[in-house]
């Protein structure tokens, strides 16, 4: 489909070559926009509720029951940016505060494309993330491209993988130009690389992706790097995994390994393996603890 609606860009801007036939880039903006709403009628349905063009997240009474399943209609994405993807920091706890995106290097100017279909509904500066566009895409996903330096397209545009959103930059609260791309669903931030590889290919993980808590709170996983992934594609292993998360402990004044192992019914040993500490270590008031 994606490739129908390049061959007709290409076929009418042909025409207006050729032909000498003027043809607006506002009116041809239209008319695409229009060929992709026919062919994606579910574009009116995304816009149904919770729709709103003015903030980053529209969800905040919403209540999210997990696990999450999300569908995928392709196998693969369209990559963020048009060159080699490095990411130089990862979705997780990052200088004692939670980053809840990836960010790939980019040179200023770059052109930043929709990794999938869908619609704008986002597309102007936001605090901290600088010039900002959010697209909406049909399976209820939501993907954000922050700290552009200019944005090319308009809230409510309909929108095909891989078409020009804006240009990379270091707006907002940005050290040095790059795309920090966030992915959500209901407004619950989930880590990108759980849902797509960011390599060489291009891949959708899986058609059914089932998501647990531990792929939405940042304090599960390091910016330094990827988590090992342990992939949900069933409801039945979402709900085995659930059982099994680790839970956060928060140390407390007085307390010990000893003491909070005893407490969670868990070994010194295993809260050391998972937390990376030794046995000596000294704990802080304040500091958060995983228990497995």
């Amino acid at each position: 489909m994606k490739a129908v609606f390049q061959f007709l860009l290409f076929f009418l801007f042909s025409i207006s070559v050729n032909s000498q036939i003027s043809i607006s880039f506002i009116g041809l903006d239209n008319s695409i926009n229009e060929l992709i709403k026919i062919n994606n009628p579910d574009s009116m349905d995304i816009k149904s509720t919770h729709w709103d063009n003015q903030v980053f997240n529209p969800y905040k009474d919403e209540t999210v029951t997990f696990p999450i399943q999300i569908k995928f209609e392709d196998s693969i994405y369209n990559s963020p940016i048009l060159k080699n993807k490095v990411v130089t920091s990862r979705y997780g706890w990052r200088w004692r505060r939670a980053h809840r995106g990836i960010d790939i290097d980019l040179i200023r100017g770059d052109d930043v494309v929709s990794i999938l279909d869908g619609v704008v509904r986002f597309a102007k500066y936001n605090s901290g993330h600088g010039k900002l566009v959010i697209v909406r895409h049909y399976n209820g996903l939501e993907s954000a491209y922050a700290h552009l330096s200019s944005i090319k397209v308009k809230a409510n545009d309909t929108v095909f993988g891989g078409q020009i959103l804006g240009k990379g930059g270091a707006t907002g609260n940005a050290r040095g130009s790059h795309l920090h791309l966030v992915t959500s669903y209901k407004g619950v931030a989930i880590n990108p690389e759980y849902l797509f590889e960011f390599g060489e290919t291009n891949r959708i993980r899986s058609s059914e992706i089932w998501v647990t808590r531990k792929w939405t709170k940042p304090y599960f996983h390091s910016s330094k790097r990827m988590t090992k992934l342990e992939m949900l594609l069933s409801k039945d292993d979402a709900l085995a995994s659930l059982e099994r998360e680790k839970k956060l402990y928060i140390v407390r004044r007085g307390d010990t390994l000893s003491h909070i192992s005893r407490r969670n019914n868990v070994s010194i040993r295993s809260i050391c393996l998972t937390n990376n500490i030794r046995s000596t270590s000294v704990l802080k008031v304040g500091q958060k603890l995983y228990i497995e």
